[in-house]
């Protein structure tokens, strides 16, 4: 490692570090970490002080960091809501605001130059889920019915404009790139088929695994980072994005382990939460060309406007169809909070503004700005979220395990 490195990567880790001092000395720790982290990379990086830059060592952290995110996201995830009456709501919802998205860029495209129109489409109508489950996490939303909504959204959120990226915005015409995701979608099939077959309970191997868990082996955690490296592999093969692979490693480990797995779910968010997920948002921080956003103000103020119209208000009119026993499922408080979780955005927008500007149709100002557009989202949504949530309690769900 050289000199250069090394001091760009004890710069991260240190703001990494003292992220969480400092979001603890702001009163009710309204200011989530993932914004301390944001902003800490915008002033160590090569748009603030300079003192820490990117290398290929720093890239293949961050994209570890982008994995464990969305492996985690995967994981968390109630597959059976997925599929239920509240993801089908979920994906009905994302189609409208993906239209809306496409409508409203037609619309402005009259009165100012639009680039990249397709990438700014994609890019307003995602959802967070992985800067939202720490967050969400900490306030104890995850279990209550309120978080599930929130997470419903989020990963169709997610999910579904990462696969609208692959086929609009890959290096194939959409035709074969909808190819190319069935094929990895049916690879995915196949390893998760593979604990079944060859990992049985009363297995050798299965007991080999179990006894290595707490060892130094620590072969539960081997063979998980194995999943997710291995599906990130086989997802820059087919050259799709690596978001893909990763959150089909989370769903495959959530389906080997059905129940959960309380040692290994607290040895993953070690290793996630502990180092690599840090070094992911503070390196975002430092892609945040900050002289360009401040050059152009209301082009970022525009973004957000767009990020609520598109985003945040069809899931709004959606949670108001919401039923629990005949009677509606949320209050206009609450169905604002989960409105106002579901815009925030941050990791997919950096995605989708990277493939777009490497691609040639964004510039790299008006990727800056969309960015900067996410972060503050990050800052103000779950913030105002939070503060509209003060005061009441949420009862968590009955346990289905």
């Amino acid at each position: 490692m050289n000199v250069d490195v090394a001091q760009s990567l004890f710069w991260i880790v240190l703001a990494a570090a003292f992220a969480p001092i400092l979001a603890s000395t702001v009163p009710k720790r309204l200011v989530p970490e993932v914004v301390v982290l944001l902003v800490a990379g915008i002033v160590i990086g090569p748009f603030g002080f300079g003192i820490a830059e990117f290398s290929p060592g720093i890239d293949m952290l961050q994209e570890l960091g982008l994995g464990l995110l969305f492996l985690l996201a995967g994981y968390e995830l109630d597959q059976r809501e997925l599929v239920g009456s509240g993801g089908r709501r979920a994906f009905i919802t994302w189609i409208c605001c993906l239209a809306i998205a496409f409508g409203a860029n037609f619309g402005l495209a009259q009165v100012m130059t639009i680039r990249a129109e397709v990438a700014t489409a994609i890019a307003l109508t995602s959802t967070a889920i992985g800067t939202l489950l720490p967050i969400l996490a900490e306030r104890g939303l995850i279990e209550t019915r309120l978080g599930k909504t929130i997470l419903n959204h989020g990963a169709v959120g997610e999910l579904c404009p990462v696969l609208a990226m692959a086929i609009l915005l890959g290096v194939r015409d959409p035709a074969g790139s909808l190819l190319v995701l069935v094929v990895f979608g049916l690879a995915a099939v196949v390893v998760a088929m593979l604990p079944g077959r060859i990992g049985k309970p009363d297995s050798r191997l299965a007991g080999t695994i179990r006894r290595g868990a707490d060892t130094t082996s620590q072969t539960q955690v081997r063979l998980t980072v194995l999943l997710l490296v291995g599906l990130v592999t086989l997802a820059a093969t087919f050259q799709i994005d690596i978001i893909i692979g990763a959150f089909a490693a989370g769903f495959i480990l959530r389906r080997t382990l059905p129940h959960g797995h309380e040692g290994l779910e607290t040895k993953l968010a070690g290793l996630a939460f502990g180092l690599l997920i840090p070094v992911f948002f503070v390196t975002s921080g430092m892609n945040i060309d900050v002289e360009s956003v401040l050059n152009r103000p209301l082009l970022l103020v525009l973004a957000i406007v767009m990020l609520l119209l598109v985003r945040g208000l069809p899931v709004f009119i959606s949670t108001r169809f919401e039923k629990v026993d005949g009677a509606r499922a949320f209050t206009v408080r609450q169905r604002t909070q989960i409105a106002l979780y579901s815009t925030t955005g941050l990791p997919l927008i950096v995605a989708v503004t990277t493939v777009a500007v490497d691609a040639g149709p964004m510039t790299p100002s008006n990727a800056s700005i969309l960015v900067a557009a996410g972060a503050i989202t990050v800052l103000i949504l779950p913030l105002t979220a939070t503060l509209l949530g003060r005061g009441e309690v949420e009862e968590p769900l009955p346990a289905e395990r």
